[in-house]
């Protein structure tokens, strides 16, 4: 069933796209295939609910690693299920609600947030859970480092007043991608998640220290700019 709504696809698009700013490599063809879904969302799905599938791929992750430390690593598999379901609500669940013109702009990013943080804190409760012996601490590094980009995102929204998702041309959805490449090449050959996930790390550090200093360039640059306003009041 098809949204009561027809637009041509370019309109949808732009609707879509209204209030961020991307860089990620994918973006091209992740906003077409956004705009092309939202068209296609059944009427009685909201946004809300999308966001609660969304996070449901972060339980189906969190499965995974449990499963696989009791089964076997094949399982984790099923943890690429849960990064597509994690996209589709969480890419969905704002851009359905420009395309309905029903959006809730703080609600929704307030929202979001939580179910974002909580999301990965499981998936580092997961890691934890399967990998064995001191490399363990790898899945508490990621969740502070990701936690750490969180803050990052939030205030640069709040000193350049733009809200932006992304890391230079890594974005979530690139984010997911990797994960889930890792997560099948260590279903098929085990322990090389140990190596891949500290590369992970180490490329998440240096991505946090970029933008951290970008975001220092941004503050300074801001404070020159009111204290200028400032005195030629």
């Amino acid at each position: 069933m098809k949204s009561e709504n027809t637009h041509s696809f370019s309109d949808v698009l732009k609707s879509i796209t209204q209030d961020r700013a991307r860089t990620n490599i994918l973006r091209k063809y992740e906003q077409n295939a956004l705009a092309y879904l939202v068209q296609r969302v059944p009427s009685f799905i909201s946004s809300d609910m999308l966001t609660a599938i969304g996070f449901c791929g972060s339980i189906i992750i969190f499965l995974s690693f449990v499963l696989a430390s009791f089964f076997g690593q094949i399982y984790l598999l099923l943890g690429v299920v849960g990064y597509f379901v994690s996209w589709f609500g969480d890419s969905l669940d704002g851009r359905l609600a420009y395309y309905r013109k029903k959006q809730r702009k703080w609600y929704g990013f307030s929202l979001d947030l939580a179910a974002d943080w909580i999301g990965v804190a499981l998936m580092g409760f997961g890691f934890v859970i399967y990998i064995e012996n001191s490399w363990e601490i790898l899945g508490f590094t990621f969740v502070v480092l990701y936690g750490w980009e969180i803050l990052t995102t939030l205030v640069r929204y709040k000193v350049t007043n733009k809200y932006s998702i992304d890391s230079g041309l890594l974005g979530p959805t690139e984010v997911r991608i990797l994960i889930s490449l890792m997560l099948i090449l260590e279903a098929f050959v085990k322990d090389s998640l140990i190596y891949t996930a500290s590369l992970a790390c180490v490329i998440l550090l240096i991505s946090n220290i970029v933008d951290f200093y970008k975001l220092l360039k941004m503050g300074d640059a801001q404070d020159k700019t009111e204290n200028e306003q400032k005195k030629n009041e």
